[in-house]
């Protein structure tokens, strides 16, 4: 099974206030995206790729409203709590933060956890308090993980090191898996990689062989679990990704990176069509 999944963060903030919105005003945006994808996601065979789209949470009701009968598109949010709600216990006073039971109850089927963003977050306000152990952060991940898990939401866990880290890869890698996926039922995760040393203009992107190298070490890890590219699948690299046999997919975030950047429906269709068409080839 392959995995093709979508993280829409900030794209939903209009041109003229800063954002790179320009397909859609906010009251239509997401109905937008899903209605102008998931006819095209058609031809693909559900049980050789899944296709999950990570809405910012103001977006799921109208994304899930789009949906036709039998759409491949699987509608996920960009977080979840690390409590719950429960019967006789609490029953929400979480006032700013999502809950699992939330998010599932509005249709969410899949949720997008440990994100660089989300890590970088977390570990800021760890620092306020004067906490500076990653291990902490990497609890607070499991918790979430937990949480979406029990109530049958798929986890797109994320995982990678900084530049500052690179040289000790396999103690930072190492210690995410370990924590993050403590006591979770890891069938109902895939793992994302992000080189995060490598992501952002300027930077140089992380190659075939560093990929391949990293991939092989997650499995190694946890015992064969799925894994996608997370630092970008894009055109220009949709090839050699699904030229790797260890890995499983990728993320998607921006299609256009000059001119108008930003989010186009079918600069992504175009993505999945490339990387799906090398795949099969690589398979035969």
């Amino acid at each position: 099974m392959k995995h093709i999944y979508l993280n829409l963060k900030r794209f939903d903030v209009p041109a003229e206030l800063g954002g790179v919105n320009r397909l859609a005003p906010p009251e239509k945006w997401a109905a937008y995206i899903v209605q102008n994808t998931q006819e095209g996601l058609r031809q693909y065979d559900s049980a050789e790729v899944e296709f999950g789209m990570y809405f910012p949470e103001a977006y799921l009701l109208q994304a899930a409203a789009a949906r036709t009968k039998d759409s491949p598109v699987r509608i996920g949010c960009q977080g979840v709590y690390r409590g719950d709600t429960a019967a006789g216990g609490n029953f929400g006073a979480f006032t700013t933060n999502r809950p699992a039971a939330a998010m599932a109850a509005i249709g969410c089927e899949t949720v997008i956890i440990g994100h660089c963003e989300e890590r970088s977050d977390k570990a800021g306000i760890l620092a306020e308090a004067g906490v500076t152990d990653t291990k902490a952060v990497n609890r607070l991940l499991n918790q979430e993980i937990r949480c979406a898990a029990a109530r049958g939401m798929q986890v797109l866990y994320c995982i990678g090191e900084k530049s500052e880290e690179q040289e000790r890869w396999q103690e930072v890698l190492g210690e995410q898996l370990e924590i993050g996926l403590k006591d979770a039922d890891k069938a109902k995760i895939v793992i994302a990689y992000e080189p995060v040393w490598s992501i952002g203009p300027g930077k140089t992107p992380a190659g075939k062989e560093y990929i391949t190298k990293i991939a092989r070490f997650v499995k190694e890890q946890t015992g064969g679990m799925d894994i996608v590219y997370g630092g970008g699948l894009k055109q220009d690299n949709a090839a050699m990704l699904a030229s790797i046999h260890e890995i499983d997919g990728g993320l998607i975030a921006l299609t256009r990176f000059q001119g108008e950047i930003g989010f186009y429906p079918e600069e992504y269709l175009d993505i999945i069509r490339i990387y799906m068409d090398c795949e099969r080839r690589h398979a035969s």
